[in-house]
């Protein structure tokens, strides 16, 4: 089935009609304006009959509910028994304010569609009050919108688990049907010896082509040990070949100690690259920082930074996130992503760079608390034009907040070590998410 959203504009004949129009022309002209998803009524929807006539014709992942007068909550109810999708519910601003008629009271028809939401859907909703031409409806309109498609997309998304969680990160690992269950997506698991042999049957000769583009990416291919180069070109081939065959979007892939000790080459470069090719992937087998990375990159539309926050500079009020040789090669603040050896193991090829700046950026998690149950975690900010801080891959985050209080409140939370670094402000559109799949958003 196709994406699609359905703009419901609801209201009863009594009100003002010449005003309601003139709402229901501006808001249409907007959402045509934001989305081509989108199907409309060829009127305002007067009366149950006239609403159930129209619903019948849709299959919408995403309703935005208008109530372009006063509708009361019979409505919404309609809606709401007829499809199981995100509600966006949009109140209109009083046009006149003149000592006359009330010509919408769009208002009040609001608190009694958000009354049956409550009771409906548990007050699962989202919301936003004003004139199709404020700046404001527009961007809620435009995030929730986008966000809808996000988690209708994931509904289609494909997650490979590579090989198991190594000890003491069991904090990434995730079972099928709790995919299924909070995402919509599908997880199938391989075992990361899978591939490894899959790479130590290829010829060199298969695997040129790969070795090209790797080449063309990065610079430093001198100081790597020639034959390691040759395997990574190997283990490259056989994940993007795994990826192609078997439709996967996500990765989640065991690195240590098994590429180091049993296939002799790190596969960091590898996944690194599969992050550039528009495949979202994370090391120590973290399935949920593998998602975390995978939204991110869909409301960014660029593939985002994943890594362990490891220092923290409370005059410069920065958190430095490194990771020990991965991060995609579009994110160097070189010409050029630079390769080198794996700061503790000593072999290569792995990224070996700072990564370029951005005025805006998110750092972003998928991970839970506790009790097992999800939440967000959320902070805005910006990265700063730093060269590498470690031996790795390295990013220089300035939030917006107090670093230091940041790390303080974030470890007391229990945080998982890993986070993804996104560039670009998406607080709003993770906000609407976290919202729209039942999870709780923790802003820092």
């Amino acid at each position: 089935m196709k994406f699609e959203i359905a703009y419901i504009p609801v209201g009863l004949p009594t009100f003002h009609l010449e005003s309601a129009q003139i709402e229901f022309d501006k808001s249409i002209e907007l959402i045509k304006s934001l989305t081509d998803a989108c199907v409309f009524p060829d009127e305002i929807l007067l009366s149950i009959d006239k609403l159930d006539s129209f619903l019948k014709t849709i299959a919408p992942k995403l309703v935005i509910v208008q109530n372009t007068t006063f509708a009361h909550a019979a409505y919404i109810t309609e809606v709401l028994k007829k499809f199981d999708c995100p509600v966006l519910l949009w109140t209109l601003r009083e046009p006149v304010i003149d000592g006359g008629r009330l010509r919408l009271n769009s208002l009040t028809g609001a608190y009694s569609a958000g009354n049956a939401l409550l009771n409906f859907r548990d007050g699962n909703f989202e919301y936003i009050f004003g004139s199709p031409q404020e700046e404001e409806v527009k961007n809620k309109i435009n995030a929730t919108i986008r966000v809808a498609k996000v988690k209708y997309e994931l509904t289609k998304t494909k997650i490979a688990a590579i090989g198991h969680t190594p000890q003491g990160f069991g904090f990434g690992r995730a079972l099928d049907v709790e995919i299924a269950k909070q995402f919509g997506a599908n997880l199938e698991s391989i075992e990361s010896r899978e591939l490894i042999d899959r790479a130590k049957a290829y010829t060199l000769e298969e695997c040129e082509e790969h070795l090209d583009s790797f080449s063309a990416a990065c610079c430093n291919h001198e100081g790597i040990d020639k034959k390691n180069m040759e395997d990574f070109t190997r283990l490259l081939k056989a994940y993007k070949d795994y990826v192609k065959e078997n439709n996967i979007h996500v990765i989640a892939s065991r690195c240590w100690p098994d590429f180091f000790v049993s296939y002799g080459t790190p596969v960091c470069s590898v996944l690194s690259m599969l992050n550039d090719l528009g495949v979202a992937a994370s090391c120590e087998s973290d399935t949920f920082g593998a998602i975390s990375m995978y939204v991110a990159s869909k409301f960014t539309g660029v593939a985002s930074f994943f890594g362990d926050p490891v220092s923290l500079d409370e005059g410069e009020n920065t958190i430095t996130y490194w990771h020990c040789g991965m991060a995609p090669c579009s994110l160097s603040n070189g010409d050029k992503a630079t390769i080198g050896i794996h700061p503790n193991r000593k072999i290569g090829p792995v990224m070996d760079f700072g990564c370029k700046p951005s005025d805006k950026a998110t750092v972003f998690r998928i991970g839970k608390d506790q009790y097992g149950e999800f939440r967000f975690f959320i902070c805005s900010g910006k990265i700063l034009d730093k060269p590498k801080q470690f031996q790795g891959t390295s990013i220089v985050f300035q939030p917006d907040g107090k670093s230091k209080e940041i790390i303080s409140k974030s470890v007391k939370d229990g945080w998982e070590p890993h986070f993804a670094v996104a560039y670009g402000d998406i607080a709003q559109e993770l906000e609407i998410l976290a919202d729209m799949l039942n999870m709780e958003v923790v802003k820092y």
